[in-house]
């Protein structure tokens, strides 16, 4: 994979855990549903880092 296709998939997993959020406020704090939200859009955040990192460490691709 290259620089971008890795900011591509970081920007895509920004995106599942915004709606992700979005609906753990949509429920009742003390809902298991909602923990169940919020934990699933850390991953989500930890895996958009993760691709940011992975881009950030490799050189640009040239335009070909």
């Amino acid at each position: 994979m290259n620089r971008e296709q890795h900011l591509k998939l970081a920007e895509a997993a920004v995106l599942r855990a915004e709606n992700l959020a979005g609906e753990a406020e949509r429920y009742n704090p003390d809902n298991q549903r909602s923990e169940a939200h919020s934990r699933a859009g850390g991953l989500w955040s930890d895996i958009a880092l993760t691709h940011v990192a992975i881009a950030q460490a490799l050189t640009e691709t040239p335009e070909v």
